[in-house]
């Protein structure tokens, strides 16, 4: 015993730190999976508004010849 204090008192702050930083740790890689998630939805909208303004351009082309 430390300052009256038992010694299982100090592994439960312990361990409360501890599922603390886990908690940060694991909101920390969730915030990042969200972020590629968007990004790569982000991609395949810009790719098929690309996609249908070429089909746009060629279809343009094709009427005024």
């Amino acid at each position: 015993m430390i300052l009256g204090v038992p010694w299982w008192v100090f592994m439960m702050i312990l361990f409360i730190f501890l599922s603390g930083y886990m908690a940060f740790r694991a909101m920390r890689a969730e915030r990042r999976i969200e972020q590629q998630y968007i990004e790569q939805e982000g991609k395949v909208y810009i790719d098929r508004m690309e996609k249908e303004r070429q089909q746009k351009q060629q279809r343009r082309q094709q009427l005024s010849h």
